[in-house]
């Protein structure tokens, strides 16, 4: 058996403004289970950064330890990528991201590697709201180690070997809200029309853009009993909208009824366009988000689409006024500025 990719393609296949075809986005054949909702969260990355005309080498995937951090090798075979230790991943991103903040950052992450061994790093890199795009393929399970409940295992659920957990389960699109991530979206790995439109949305998000993406394990966590299924999630479901990415260059041609639809425009210009708006709920507005990720709870239902975002935030590099440029392009003159400048550098801290 092999697992490298065949490199025939239909010569006629469509092709973006770079022209490329969408096959220049995909990576080496999955390992995966088959049927593995990563997979799929993976096929809507390829489709995102196809349509989003981006140049493979102006991107940067990193990941920790699992079957989640296993993907990044699975899709954007011509980008940069960087495998880290279980939990560390933002930590690399932000080293990375402040030596070189013209790439796109594309972090992915599973419920073990942040929810438990990483979860003092998933707090951080969202506290500094480092311009990053985050995905969590969320089973509820260590599918690496048999499938052990994880810490997003929902309490009550029931694993494939009959354990019931009775731990509360920590809900990390809540605490990411809680936490004042600045774009919070929830989907399921199963409805890629609503998974395309947040992830372009994420990575043209000005700061740290989280994306929690129920992805069942086939192997071990879609059993009857488990709340992270597959049958479980589709009878569970519950959208607050669905959802279109509109770029900046197309003409936007509708009428909108006021609270059917609402359209959140980014701060470059482009717009997220949600459909059939529940007037429960107001994505810009922190509070009503979080009552209504808690009021899907009460009621047993999975929220999905744009929980949060804040239009106007910005990144770390804003924060603490870094240099517009890439470290390694810095010349010596430039950071050895002369003994003057450090003498009144010194000054200033006295």
């Amino acid at each position: 058996m092999t697992y490298i990719r065949p490199k025939f393609r239909h010569p006629e296949l469509p092709k973006n403004k770079l022209g490329y075809t969408i096959s220049y986005y995909e990576g080496a054949l999955s390992t995966l289970c088959a049927g593995c909702g990563h997979d799929s969260i993976s096929a809507g990355i390829v489709q995102a950064a196809y349509e989003m005309n981006i140049e493979p080498h102006k991107l940067a995937k990193l990941s920790g330890i699992g079957c989640s951090s296993k993907t990044p090798a699975y899709f954007l075979s011509n980008s940069h990528g960087f495998n880290s230790v279980h939990g560390r991943m933002p930590s690399v991103a932000t080293g990375a991201n402040m030596a070189n903040r013209d790439l796109i950052y594309f972090g992915v992450s599973g419920d073990g590697d942040s929810a438990s061994i990483g979860m003092g790093q998933f707090v951080h890199v969202i506290r500094r709201n480092l311009n990053m795009v985050y995905i969590v393929m969320n089973n509820g399970c260590y599918g690496l180690t048999k499938g052990q409940d994880s810490a997003t295992a929902d309490r009550g659920s029931k694993n494939k070997s009959g354990n019931v957990n009775l731990f509360q389960s920590i809900d990390l699109a809540s605490l990411a809200i809680e936490l004042g991530a600045t774009f919070v979206a929830q989907s399921f790995s199963g409805d890629k029309t609503q998974l395309v439109p947040l992830i372009k949305a994420a990575m043209n998000h000005p700061g740290f853009a989280f994306i929690n993406v129920i992805s069942p394990c086939v192997t071990f966590n879609n059993n009857v009993g488990s709340t992270k299924s597959y049958d479980f999630v589709r009878e569970h479901v519950e959208a607050t909208a669905t959802i279109d990415f509109v770029p900046m260059m197309s003409e936007i041609k509708a009428e909108y009824t006021e609270g059917d639809s609402k359209m959140v425009k980014l701060h470059d210009g482009t717009y997220l366009k949600l459909h059939k708006l529940s007037q429960e709920w107001d994505p810009l507005n922190r509070l009503s988000a979080m009552n209504a990720v808690h009021n899907a709870r009460e009621k047993d239902e999975i929220l999905t689409g744009l929980l949060y975002m804040d239009p106007d935030s910005g990144d770390l590099h804003e924060m603490i006024q870094t240099s517009d440029r890439p470290l390694n392009t810095l010349t010596e003159k430039e950071l050895c500025p002369g003994p003057e400048v450090l003498k009144n550098i010194n000054a200033d801290l006295r």
